[in-house]
């Protein structure tokens, strides 16, 4: 599927004189593609092989997992190291690379040298739900082009407008979305719903755009991509001329679609400037637990405060109650709700 839209897009023409390729995919957390969370070893595979065929001579993976989990350990579990191997391309971690500041519309974001150098920047994102931003694909994968420092300021600062000054900012020159099997609730996977569809373009906010009509979202449940646009980033206008169907999905088929999981979950929540891993592994928590409504307080906002409830993660010990770490494991958290659970 890959190198048939590579093909189809005549994606040849974006290589680079000296034939510089980085592949950025999406490896939040070490969890398998079938899982709904990371972008399959065979799109790595197909773009290896077409940009090879095409004058690609300096190909390399780069990415940097959320904050709480280990790159290598993430891409050994996606089969990212058996691709690597067989095509003779390096793969580096941008946890442990150097960082440049870039001038962007909210102001200075230190972004890792390697994705800031590449002659092509190939984002190679999974089209997904996401717990606090209700989706994540294009824009939202180049958080993994920063050093764990931003990605928490990015938290701090509320995601939204981060995501969009970044995408502005850093603007790879061609995106291919992996919408094989995401998660269409839980951005570390769990649940995924099979659509067996990818696509590519040129323009992350439109394919951010496009992305979220196929998830069923309205514009204002996932502000970031018009925040982006009015940065500067590219447009959210999909027009029927700007789309090339290579086939078409069979007839009756119905779209896939989030089930509000989340929301119903996180009933009683109280969020405020949460690490994304942090409020995933609650949300994973109050899934495997079926523990939702209790009084729960996570975020950095929360730093200092004396609160009611259970507080999630060492920003919150300030809580009758809480879980240490930064950020805790599902399993600490998952213990915690069971232990007030039975406590009540």
């Amino acid at each position: 599927m890959t190198i048939r839209l590579l093909q189809a897009a005549d994606a040849q023409g974006l290589v680079p004189p000296g034939g510089s390729v980085a592949l950025k995919p999406n490896l939040v957390i070490a969890g398998t593609p079938e899982s709904g969370a990371t972008t399959h070893a065979g799109v790595l595979s197909g773009c290896i092989e077409y940009f090879r065929e095409h004058g690609g001579r300096d190909i390399s993976v780069i990415e940097g997992s959320w904050v709480g989990d280990e790159t290598m350990r993430a891409m050994r579990r996606a089969g990212y190291d058996q691709v690597c191997e067989r095509y003779g391309v390096p793969f580096y971690d941008l946890k442990k690379d150097r960082t440049r500041s870039v001038q962007t519309a909210i102001g200075p974001i230190d972004v890792c040298c390697r994705a800031l150098d590449a002659g092509l920047l190939v984002n190679l994102p999974v089209l997904k739900g996401h717990c606090q931003t209700v989706m994540t694909c294009a824009l939202k994968n180049l958080k993994g082009c920063l050093p764990d420092r931003e990605k928490r300021r990015f938290h701090a600062m509320g995601l939204q407008k981060p995501i969009a000054a970044l995408g502005a900012a850093l603007r790879p020159r061609l995106t291919v979305v992996d919408s094989i099997c995401g998660d269409l609730d839980f951005e570390e996977g769990g649940t995924p719903v099979e659509t067996n569809r990818m696509y590519l373009g040129t323009d992350a906010v439109q394919l951010d755009a496009y992305g979220r009509s196929l998830m069923g979202l309205r514009p204002e449940e996932v502000p970031y991509i018009e925040l982006a646009e009015r940065f500067g980033g590219g447009s959210v206008s999909v027009q029927a001329e700007d789309l090339i169907e290579l086939n078409r999905p069979s007839e009756g088929a119905a779209p896939a679609r989030p089930r509000g999981t989340v929301a119903a979950l996180t009933r009683g929540v109280h969020e405020n400037q949460a690490c994304s891993a942090c409020f995933a592994g609650l949300v994973r928590a109050l899934h495997t637990t079926r523990q939702s409504g209790q009084d729960i307080y996570i975020g950095q906002g929360w730093k200092g405060e004396s609160l009611p409830g259970l507080g999630i993660g060492n920003c919150c010990r300030g809580a009758e109650d809480f879980v240490p770490g930064c950020p805790p494991t599902a399993q600490a958290v998952a213990k915690k709700l069971e232990e007030r659970s039975y406590s009540a």
